[in-house]
């Protein structure tokens, strides 16, 4: 047995090679699990004939895009109950569970009846299963977040980090994916009687995969150091009270989440309704293109992550911010006028890289921010709140102001919400540098010379 090992509290050396594995099989499950939240969003256009009637499309598509939003309210719910279990069971438990309740949602929802069969009690049914989705969502952001950030090397983490938008995106582009298939081997009656429940069929049995695949993680060094201690009982770990004692950093959590979801939302799940209902463009090259620019955005995440742990975190998000405050009103009039692939691809290219500032390195800058005890909650709770005040309800707010013919008072609104978050980075410390184990303190406090600093100190 190592020396390591002996230690109470003291996890052994954690190799590259295991550190490959952790993000391989965290970001998987990730894929499928946001794979499950977005096809939803994808699949919207020719599902919500089946479960709401009447002659006017965008109220139509309002009554799903609501039900969508719905789903957020869960997520707060869903980070305190998961991420309470992330910080008091760990990490790979956490986890574990919110595929099996993400794999349920799915199944729910490719099981609904339509209007026609059984009333509006078919929409019912997908609002629990979008309820339970929100849940399930709720925690996995938190202990995939965490887990990410922890299992990644300390120079490494703005890099692996970013692979949760890697993994989030490429769920994206599975569904699409599915979507471009099922348009050009089916009609679109066929499409919409029937062939939109394919997907949620995949995603149930997509998670039940993912089940056994995240039951064979190992736990990460941080979580099992601190699960190890004796100098401080489990109780403290993952509760309300301990994170009100860092409700300075929630808050922050709140306010450097705010720009970025409405942006992410905004050209991810909207943009496609945005370029068929406003660009005018049919639905197979709306949605070739977003797959398209989606298929490059993922590409990005680990470069901007990457340039992260060398130049620090702040920089990338000012960026984004200053861009997107700027940048949304020309970017989103273009693309309303946009008339071919190429033209919609490029503004939307230019609009996914300045939201990547934010994007890939989120995940890193939220876990830094907090304790072990506490991380996984301090990151799900807040991101949570946020996310369903703002993200969840982008899709809806942009349909609300286009139905009501004042369509570019939401560019405003995306500018707004993404100023408030550039003062938030302009104030706030960079976080890169923080040590998020005592096996990381005390290293730091050895190679600093004649600087006699506790691991209780180094710690956040």
């Amino acid at each position: 047995m190592s020396s390591s090992a002996a230690v109470p509290g003291k996890p052994p050396a954690v190799s590259p090679g295991s550190r490959r594995l952790a993000l391989v099989g965290g970001s998987l499950g990730n894929l499928v699990e946001w794979y499950d939240w977005f096809v939803y969003a994808s699949f919207a256009i020719y599902f919500a004939d089946s479960f709401f009637p009447g002659d006017n499309p965008t109220t139509k598509l309002l009554n799903t895009a609501g039900i969508f939003a719905v789903g957020f309210l869960m997520r707060p719910v869903g980070g305190w109950i998961l991420g309470r279990a992330a910080d008091r069971h760990g990490r790979k438990s956490a986890l574990t569970l919110t595929v099996t309740l993400m794999s349920v949602a799915a199944l729910l929802i490719a099981v609904a009846p339509t209007y026609g069969q059984a009333g509006y009690f078919g929409a019912l049914v997908l609002l629990l299963a979008r309820l339970l989705q929100g849940l399930s969502i709720g925690g996995e952001y938190a202990a995939s977040a965490t887990y990410l950030t922890e299992a990644s090397a300390r120079d490494r983490r703005g890099l692996g980090s970013s692979f949760q938008y890697v993994s989030m995106t490429c769920g994206q582009l599975l569904g699409l994916a599915i979507l471009i298939t099922l348009q050009h081997t089916l009609t679109t009656d066929q499409l919409e009687g029937w062939g939109w429940r394919i997907p949620f069929v995949l995603g149930a049995l997509f998670a039940l995969v993912v089940f056994w695949l995240r039951r064979r993680l190992t736990e990460t060094e941080a979580f099992t150091e601190e699960s190890g201690a004796d100098d401080r009982g489990d109780s403290a770990r993952g509760t309300l009270r301990t994170l009100w004692q860092h409700r300075r950093e929630a808050g922050l959590v709140m306010a450097l989440t705010l720009g970025g979801t409405v942006a992410y939302y905004t050209y991810t799940t909207y943009l496609t309704k945005y370029l068929i209902g406003s660009a005018g463009m049919a639905k197979s090259t709306a949605t070739l293109v977003s797959f398209t620019a989606l298929a490059v955005f993922a590409l990005i995440q680990p470069f901007a992550g990457l340039l992260s742990d060398r130049i620090g975190r702040r920089p990338l998000l000012i960026t984004f911010a200053v861009g997107c405050t700027v940048g949304t009103y020309p970017i989103m009039t273009a693309l309303g006028s946009a008339s071919s692939y190429w033209s919609a691809l490029g503004l939307s290219l230019l609009a996914l890289v300045i939201v990547t500032g934010y994007t890939s390195i989120n995940a890193a800058v939220k876990a830094e921010l907090f304790p072990t005890r506490v991380r996984a909650l301090g990151v799900a709770l807040p991101y949570a709140v946020a996310n369903a005040l703002f993200g969840g309800t982008a899709e809806y707010v942009a349909l609300w102001f286009k139905d009501s013919g004042h369509e570019k008072v939401f560019f405003w609104y995306v500018s707004g919400c993404a100023l408030v978050s550039l003062v938030t980075y302009v104030l706030m410390p960079d976080t890169r540098n923080t040590a998020l184990s005592r096996a990381e303190a005390e290293a730091e406090a050895g190679t600093r010379a004649g600087a006699p600093a506790s691991s209780a100190e180094a710690v956040r």
